[in-house]
């Protein structure tokens, strides 16, 4: 174990030192290549601003709406005889849209309930197993110009509800409530 620290001490140190001599043994200027690589860095964070800021725009009006808490209130039925508990289910809804909120979502579950409560199980493994689907839309989608994902989206929403029935099942299975 103290080999492994005193190597990750190591590997950023080392690689900031190889990677520059290396270029200089190849005679490539690593200064105007980092010049090049920011400048393309911003024109591609300028042509995926818009997507951002409308996927934002979209998880603020649905969550400041209401319509986050009455899918909630519709679906907590159901999904109780599905062994999902209700306090779990907002970060259902959030995940697929945004990372940053599901992890917010997923933070206060497990500081209300206790990281070793089966919500806080559940949560962990919800975070883990499924992803930010219209993200990724709207990010990597709207970075290459792509116009036509109706099939992505559904298949998106699919890998996340697989994600998160399995997630349920496999808290049931190694963390049994009672």
């Amino acid at each position: 174990m103290a080999v492994l620290y005193g190597i990750s001490q190591w590997v950023i140190p080392f690689l900031l030192l190889i990677i520059p001599l290396w270029a200089w043994l190849k005679q490539v200027s690593v200064y105007d290549c980092f010049v090049e690589g920011a400048a393309e860095g911003v024109k591609t964070a300028i042509h995926i601003f818009p997507y951002i800021l409308g996927m934002l725009v979209a998880i603020g009006i649905f969550r400041s709406s209401g319509a986050l808490d009455a899918m909630i209130d519709i679906l907590s039925p159901i999904l109780d005889k599905l062994g999902f508990p209700a306090e779990v289910l907002p970060l259902a809804m959030i995940r697929p849209l945004s990372g940053s909120g599901a992890l917010g979502v997923t933070a206060e579950l497990i500081h209300t309930y206790g990281p070793d409560s089966f919500i806080g199980h559940l949560a962990a493994m919800m975070q883990g197993s499924t992803d930010t689907t219209f993200y990724i839309l709207a990010v990597y989608f709207g970075s290459v110009g792509i116009k036509k994902y109706r099939h992505a989206v559904w298949t998106g929403l699919t890998a996340d509800c697989a994600g998160f029935l399995a997630a349920i099942f496999m808290c049931h299975l190694f963390f049994p409530i009672g």
